[in-house]
């Protein structure tokens, strides 16, 4: 795409991430703001790469008309990684503040927006391109997946319910409890992209669906709020979920002891009757 170049933003290192880049906007069409964020190797989620996409958001909705947002990566190979778990697990007030304030600003952003996944979207980076309204995925290149049962990492209610609402629960499964990597053909077959390929694939989503009108009326994001209420709902509520996490696994600790102590009296019965 030629395109006009609207502003750029610097993506500053973070104390647990070096990866440092920058997200331009471009304006490849009249109402299509395109986003390219670039922080090699992979754009991981971190702290200053959030924030830096929530005010690429912010500049376009209110520095510029209504239109359409297109988002993908300049790093080839990845669309993002996802998280960076040392910095997640490291930096308070991560999920609910940025990672999550990131996610309810593209679950309610109040246009169209179209995640243009140009290679890998594993875990989080994954949950980012779920949280766009619409999906084009390279048919050449990259997979998208859930790796967090691979990883031993637990799936937050916010980054689970974004699948579950807008996916079958066949798709649902095999991403949650298989960590199944879908390519291209396999990704559209199973409604979790709406098109292969590339720019010009997601300029003909744009065009054919009229996708720049969209947000003229002022409802757009509403109505998205209203279709996503369960997620929004735990995106809003993610401050108490270390405190939930805490009851769970205090209630798992209980559980484990109390199913020990049943089998040690089931093998205990069993001497007894051989006796």
């Amino acid at each position: 795409m030629v395109a006009q170049t609207l502003f750029e933003l610097p993506i500053q290192a973070s104390p647990s991430s070096g990866s440092t880049g920058t997200i331009a906007c471009t304006l490849p069409a009249p109402g299509v703001y395109l986003l390219t964020f670039t922080a090699p190797p992979d754009n991981r989620l971190v702290t200053p790469f959030c924030n830096a996409f929530m005010l690429a958001l912010d500049i376009i909705e209110f520095s510029h008309p209504p239109g359409v947002v297109i988002t993908t990566s300049g790093v080839s190979k990845f669309y993002s990684n996802g998280l960076d778990l040392e910095h997640a697990t490291s930096t308070p007030g991560f999920f609910a503040n940025t990672l999550f304030a990131l996610f309810k600003r593209l679950l309610t952003y109040p246009m169209p927006t179209v995640s243009l996944i140009n290679g890998h979207a594993f875990a989080g980076g994954f949950m980012v391109a779920m949280y766009h309204d619409y999906r084009i995925f390279n048919p050449s290149r990259g997979f998208l997946c859930l790796n967090e049962l691979d990883l031993g990492v637990p799936l937050r209610p916010a980054m689970s319910s974004i699948f579950r609402q807008k996916l079958t629960p066949q798709t649902y499964k095999l991403l949650v409890l298989e960590a199944k990597r879908f390519g291209g053909k396999e990704a559209l077959e199973y409604g979790i992209v709406d098109g292969l390929g590339g720019a010009e694939e997601a300029m003909k989503l744009v065009a054919e669906r009229k996708l720049v009108d969209k947000p003229k009326t002022g409802v757009y994001g509403v109505l998205k709020a209203e279709m996503f209420r369960e997620t929004l709902g735990y995106l809003e509520g993610a401050a108490g979920d270390d405190e939930r996490d805490a009851i769970q696994h205090e209630n798992d600790s209980e559980r484990r002891v109390a199913g020990q102590l049943r089998v040690e009296a089931w093998n205990k019965s069993k001497i007894k009757a051989k006796l």
